[in-house]
């Protein structure tokens, strides 16, 4: 969660303004997480084909959820695939 905006599957636990529905994405390649916009600061890595859930999208980067890596934060959404509803 940020102040701004939570994952709505925590909305009993956590209040915020706003709140998203992830989206599920597949990496198109390897890339990075990052703690912030300036994508400064690695948190994890993603491998290709891996499944990145979207909360917000926001001019190059998308905010949301690396699943395997169990961690929030930016990636450069021109390296997601588009949006889709597929199983993971």
């Amino acid at each position: 969660m940020r102040g701004d905006l939570a994952d709505v599957r925590l909305a009993e636990q956590v209040f915020a303004p706003h709140y998203a529905a992830p989206l599920k994405a597949r990496t198109l390649h390897d890339i990075a997480v990052f703690s912030d916009r300036n994508l400064s600061e690695p948190l994890a890595d993603l491998a290709k084909g891996e499944v990145f859930e979207v909360l917000e999208l926001a001019g190059r980067h998308a905010w949301g959820v690396a699943i395997r890596a169990g961690c929030v934060g930016y990636v450069d959404r021109t390296a997601l695939d588009k949006v889709s509803d597929f199983d993971s």
